[in-house]
């Protein structure tokens, strides 16, 4: 299949002739499935330059649909993205800018109670809603629960930590615990992932007949690094150069921050892409079954950048693309990921698209999909790209900045405007911080900082992150600097 290019404003658009969409949402909802890949870098997937193995069925969605070629994560770590995605908001003003942990609990901050997330949105628009995964967003029983945050189902783990068990001694059903026998005193006979996706699956057959949000936010291919004996694992053995990765083993002493050791960690990373990838195959497969295919839309992407711990190798996968940073920085490999959408007769096929578009844009552009308005006093900083999703690029606004805050690692901040990239780092602690300045249209690694040459572009910068940043009681810059 040809790929057009979509180039943002002022750029030639293509001129194929696309699916119409009407200027205001459809009559009939849509179903919506958002996948969420757990620290799947821009370079893990073949259709995005992946070399050492294959995601085909990520890549039909591609093909069959758009790729967003400069998406973005909310923040460069889980829970913050996901607040971002759950409120429409960045990570200025939303209220989880972190991942902070319950002391001596399980789980993390929670989201307060009354939050309007994506998800009582599509409830309030009709639709049945179900998340199957990892929620991070309020610990058990808290008022940020998923059960209480607007999900009619949630199955999988609810604390980001214990997230890093793939062989856990439990999981949640809603706000009950379901105990995983065959894992507990360190056994791994129950791999919790494909216990969830079978989960997921069932939730499709059950709700075909009616409209349902599904979000997927899958733990692969987070640390730690490993994979049932099967044959996933076995077709990559000795396709890789290895180091192993010696690390905290299952048993009654196990530290719970540490990861398993891991023999094959180049060979294990690739068959939990490649699972990941198999799960991605199998929702589309059971959509086509019961005849839905063509009235879902699906999105995927991953939550932030790839990770280097439990043994994973980005280096040497290229993980990152062409881009410099992962995991927890704010540079384009920690924050920018490819967003692959499909809808068949609704989105454009084969096509390829460098509009800037952010997580917090989500919540908007699914309102408009299901049909309804966000109530009034809703303060969100998304913009809904509904008019791209259905070809017509004309009406599309674009953002004039996007903005993000990390609270680790010493303070960082972020803003992309246009062709511009600011950045400020360890900013709460060096008296003497300065901006970083790249032009990302001549230097996407972000090598050159050209702060010195354009004070006037970093004082645009400087205001915008003046006017953006909002305090928060549980998130806080200490010492902050003058640019707040």
């Amino acid at each position: 299949m040809t790929t057009k290019t979509i180039k943002s404003a002022g750029a030639l658009m293509a001129t194929a002739v696309l699916p119409a969409c009407s200027s205001a949402p459809a009559q009939e909802q849509l179903n919506v499935i958002y996948i969420l890949a757990d620290d799947l870098g821009y370079g893990d997937l073949s259709c995005t330059g992946q070399k050492f193995f294959e995601t085909p069925n990520i890549d039909r969605l591609a093909a069959e649909g758009m790729l967003f070629t400069e998406h973005y994560a909310g923040c460069a770590v889980s829970a913050p993205s996901r607040s971002c995605l759950m409120t429409g908001q960045h990570t200025g003003h939303t209220w989880i800018r972190g991942n902070k942990e319950i002391k001596d609990g399980e789980g993390q901050a929670p989201l307060p109670a009354g939050t309007y997330t994506m998800a009582r949105m599509f409830q309030d628009a009709g639709y049945v809603t179900g998340a199957f995964g990892k929620w991070g967003l309020g610990y058990p029983g808290s008022e940020g629960a998923p059960e209480k945050m607007g999900f009619d189902s949630f199955f999988g783990y609810n604390c980001q930590r214990e997230a890093h068990r793939y062989y856990p001694e439990h999981l949640w059903n809603n706000g009950e615990k379901v105990m995983l026998e065959k894992n507990v005193d360190g056994k791994c006979g129950e791999y919790a992932p494909d216990l969830i996706q079978s989960k997921a699956l069932e939730f499709i057959r059950e709700n075909k007949d009616t409209p349902f949000f599904l979000f997927l936010p899958y733990t692969l291919p987070h640390a730690e690094i490993t994979v049932p004996e099967d044959e996933i694992i076995r077709n990559f053995r000795g396709k890789f150069q290895e180091k192993p990765f010696i690390g905290n083993d299952y048993g009654p002493e196990t530290d719970p921050a540490g990861y398993c050791s891991q023999s094959e960690p180049h060979a294990a990373f690739a068959a939990m892409v490649t699972r990941l990838d198999l799960y991605v195959g199998q929702i589309v497969e059971t959509l086509e079954q019961h005849g839905i295919a063509e009235r879902t839309l699906i999105v995927f992407t991953s939550d932030n950048g790839p990770h280097n711990e439990g043994g994973a190798d980005p280096e040497y996968f290229c993980s990152s693309g062409n881009f410099r940073g992962m995991k927890r920085d704010l540079y384009e490999g920690g924050i920018r990921l490819p967003m692959i959408v499909r809808a068949p007769g609704t989105v454009p096929q084969g096509v390829k698209s460098d509009l800037q578009i952010a997580m917090w844009d989500m919540l908007p552009t699914f309102a408009d999909f299901a049909g309804t308005q966000l109530p009034e006093d809703t303060q969100i900083d998304g913009i809904s790209f509904y008019p791209a999703f259905c070809g017509r690029y004309g009406e599309q606004k674009e953002h004039p900045f996007l903005y993000w805050e990390f609270h680790e690692y010493g303070g960082k901040i972020a803003v992309r405007m246009g062709k511009w990239k600011g950045i400020i780092q360890n900013f709460t602690k060096d008296p003497e911080a300065r901006y970083e300045l790249y032009d990302l249209s001549k230097d996407i690694h972000e090598d050159h900082n050209v702060a010195e040459e354009h004070p006037e572009i970093v004082e645009q910068i400087r205001q915008i992150v003046h006017r953006e940043h909002t305090e928060s009681t549980i998130f806080r810059f200490k010492n902050k600097s003058s640019y707040l």
